[in-house]
């Protein structure tokens, strides 16, 4: 699986993602709006066919680029009409931050297990192993809905080791699916 950084990212999709943290942002529990509005006013600009030519799952990644921004309405809509894995993964994503739990975890059951939970398992028992007093024990195999309820006690718990790694596993989580959505065929 291609890392975020070795991505061959469209210029213009950089330097968007440039304008909050390059893909490093640590995204929130609680969508509430545009991190960015610069970025928003630039997406909307943007086509997915110009941003992300070539890319496995064009809309897939513009879902992600607008899910990076807190731009809940576009991310969904976006996913909404994106009738594959990758578009019902950025729909559990995007509901897990409204909050609606229950949403989040019906998109993840119809996403089913996803190529990126391997390497996301990996990436949360790193993450859980630098932050003991989160008490966040990840298993060995991806578990989106016990993910999801470590997200709602964090949310319940502002400024906490809980929030601070929950937000940090779900911006990894963020980074390996908008890799495998915006890399380039072949």
């Amino acid at each position: 699986m291609m890392a975020f950084e070795e991505l061959r990212l469209h210029p213009e999709v950089k330097s968007i993602l440039d304008l909050d943290g390059g893909g490093a942002r640590l995204l929130p529990l609680v969508c509430t709006g545009p991190s960015n509005y610069e970025a928003s006013r630039r997406l909307r600009e943007d086509s997915q066919a110009d941003l992300f030519a070539g890319a496995f799952c064009p809309a897939g990644a513009m879902a992600g680029l607008w899910l990076y921004f807190s731009c809940f309405e576009e991310c969904h809509n976006i996913a909404q009409s994106l009738d594959t894995s990758e578009g019902s993964y950025w729909h559990a994503l995007l509901h897990r931050q409204e909050p609606d739990d229950w949403n989040s975890g019906y998109w993840f059951r119809h996403a089913g297990r996803h190529p990126i939970f391997g390497p996301l398992a990996a990436q949360a028992c790193e993450l859980a192993e630098a932050r003991p007093a989160a008490g966040f024990s990840p298993p060995s195999k991806w578990d989106p809905d016990l993910f999801i309820r470590f997200c709602a006690l964090a949310r319940s718990r502002s400024g906490s080791e809980e929030e601070t790694l929950a937000r940090e596993i779900q911006s990894a989580e963020w980074r390996l699916l908008f890799s495998w959505c915006a890399r380039v065929r072949g």
